[in-house]
């Protein structure tokens, strides 16, 4: 009773210590696994980052909220040529950002550019932009972006080196949220940080970033569309499910974001909470480097595979909210193949593959694994000791590491870790951003796996005309990956939420973190 209380009386200290005196103040505070690594979109990979951002700046194209269609944001409408190479967008008039500059075609300009060229004198230090890589598949002269036109004030244009049909869903990914030129120019080094928040248009503005604690964002009561229900967001970030729904359960959060599976039954109990599944559109993946031997023979990553029974894995740590995965498209989005087939388990056949491989005393190597729970992955650590486990009855001994998680975002694309844990929310509704983002361009750094022919089916399929025509190309895509084992696909998960009874308005995105939380209530 006494720790219910002393949390109870936490959460009202935050409130009081972010909303003035006022006796209708409502604030929503939000627990999610981690507090930003960065609060720069486009420079941030995590969804604890982008989920934050997201109220304060904004996409030209968003969702609908709780829905994977895409919806005008910043850009009201939009049309593209007859081949789809030229993609023009019409702006809202009469929006500002939160520094009262106005939001215009010269600031969409402003934002791609710098994003795209690695040599834009307010790009910022150190800033990688991976998301945009993601996305574009690479930066100037070396993705799909040519010209990027102001016509006017409230018009910009996109001229494309190729035909892409969907580029709207592309210029939706949530990494592309469009910044005050001012607001980066005065410090772009230091852009997005604690010390120097983002400026943006959405419905809050940010107030303060309190380091190993929260973030706090305050109603823009002159937001062009649906204002605030709230007077503003306190962001946790809680890492363990277990803590975040003992915080919930003591009213010191009214959301609290991935919770364990295994407590859904116990949520439908509780007179105070209500249980939110979100559709899951989600991969939780391993990886191999394949830089670090022996991983870069297919025998062994064979074997690997057969070692690990993921459907047990999936039994017991999913609570029957996830399934096994066997391809790196979810079973709901189209670009699947039928000719695919998952490794079985088969340890048996995984000793005899290492001993062809030449370790028929197996070997030892590194297995690096969250230090977050994530919405593919919401136990890491429990899910990766049972893998070690099953590695080591076959004679593969791993030792399991971790870091902070934005070290551990820089440092598996530095090919730091032999084997890891990762995953995938969607950013658009299109097996491109899967396939392009795990097996693209960025291949080689992240996974040590040179295959250009799928980066040639993956460029064409970019550019098919036909929806049939980019299916087939993406299926021949997902039997070239599993015949050659770049990564084992591990599990899709339908993620566990929870509020306190009387939140309204509340639906997560089945995107991830592009939750649109203006339209959401908290009891008084």
């Amino acid at each position: 009773m006494r720790r219910s209380i002393w949390l109870a009386a936490l959460a009202l200290a935050a409130v009081l210590l972010f909303t003035p005196a006022s006796a209708t103040a409502q604030t929503l505070i939000y627990a999610q696994s981690g507090l930003p690594v960065t609060l720069d979109s486009a420079s941030a990979q995590d969804g604890n980052s982008l989920r934050v951002a997201y109220q304060i700046t904004e996409p030209l194209v968003g969702f609908e909220p709780g829905t994977a269609n895409l919806a005008p944001a910043l850009a009201e409408r939009w049309a593209a040529n007859a081949d789809s190479t030229v993609w023009t967008f019409y702006l809202r008039r009469g929006v500002r950002f939160h520094d009262g500059t106005p939001f215009n075609a010269e600031a969409v300009k402003f934002n791609f550019e710098r994003w795209d060229d690695p040599q834009h004198p307010y790009r910022g230090e150190g800033k990688g932009y991976a998301g945009f890589e993601y996305v574009f598949g690479g930066f100037k002269d070396e993705n799909v972006l040519g010209e990027i036109e102001v016509v006017d004030e409230h018009t910009v244009r996109f001229h494309l080196t190729d035909s892409v049909g969907f580029f709207p869903a592309m210029v939706a990914a949530i990494y592309l949220q469009i910044d005050s030129p001012t607001a980066v120019m005065k410090d772009p080094d230091r852009y997005g940080t604690p010390e120097y928040g983002p400026v943006g248009t959405g419905p809050f503005t940010f107030e303060r970033w309190i380091i190993g604690d929260r973030v706090i964002l305050r109603r823009n009561d002159d937001y062009w569309g649906q204002k605030a229900k709230v007077d503003g967001i306190v962001f946790r970030g809680i890492p363990e499910p277990t803590s975040r729904l003992a915080e919930l359960r003591a009213g010191a959060v009214h959301i609290a974001v991935e919770l364990s599976p295994e407590d859904y039954p116990v949520l439908q109990r509780e007179a105070n909470l209500e249980p939110v599944l979100q559709k899951g559109l989600n991969i939780g993946y391993v990886a191999f480097h394949q830089a670090h031997e022996p991983l870069d023979d297919l025998r062994v990553r064979q074997a690997i595979a057969m070692a690990i029974d993921k459907q047990a894995i999936v039994d017991a740590f999913y609570a029957g909210l996830g399934s096994a995965a066997d391809q790196f498209v979810p079973p709901a989005m189209w670009g699947r193949s039928e000719g695919v087939t998952d490794p079985s388990y088969d340890p048996a056949q995984a000793r005899r593959l290492l001993a062809e491989a030449g370790y028929p005393n197996g070997f030892e190597t590194e297995f690096w694994y969250m230090p977050v729970s994530r919405p593919y992955f919401p136990a890491p650590q429990p899910i990766a000791e049972a893998i070690a486990s099953y590695l080591a009855d076959v004679g593969i001994r791993v030792r399991l590491q971790t870091e902070d998680w934005g070290t551990y975002l820089s440092d598996y694309l530095r090919g730091k870790f032999p084997m890891y844990m990762l995953g995938w929310s969607p950013d658009y509704p299109d097996p491109d951003n899967y396939l392009f983002t795990f097996f693209g361009p960025r291949a080689p750094q992240s996974l040590g796996w040179d295959a250009p022919q799928v980066r040639s089916l993956l460029m064409q399929a970019r550019t098919a005309p036909l929806p049939e025509e980019r299916a087939a190309l993406y299926a021949q895509v997902q039997e070239a990956v599993r015949e050659d084992l770049a990564m084992i696909p591990f599990a899709h998960n339908n993620p566990l939420h929870a509020t306190l009874r009387g939140v309204e308005g509340w639906v997560p995105s089945p995107l991830g973190s592009s939750e649109n939380l203006n339209y959401v209530s908290v009891p008084r």
